[in-house]
């Protein structure tokens, strides 16, 4: 599978159905050759006077299934949210 095969897929909470977004890149570690998170392109707004929201980050840990159409991520537990770019 390449990087390529992912680009435009939603990613679903597993816990509650929601749609967290869509895929857009990987964070790599290059030392250690593993993807270490999922990212999210924050959309911008025309309305919103072309703000753009931060990216979102979803931890490699929390993706549990890779599909043809979405990527399923398990944010279940209390508090658990996304992280925006930055804030890990």
């Amino acid at each position: 599978m390449r990087i390529s095969d992912l680009r435009s897929r939603e990613i679903v909470n597993l816990s509650d159905g929601r749609k967290l977004g869509i895929f857009d890149d990987l964070e790599i570690d290059t030392t250690k050759g593993v993807i270490k998170a999922l990212i999210i392109t924050g959309s911008s707004s025309f309305l919103g006077f072309f703000q753009q929201e931060q990216d979102s980050i979803i931890p490699w840990e929390k993706v549990v299934k890779i599909g043809q159409d979405v990527i399923i991520a398990d944010l279940s537990s209390k508090g658990e949210k996304l992280f925006k770019k930055g804030d890990e």
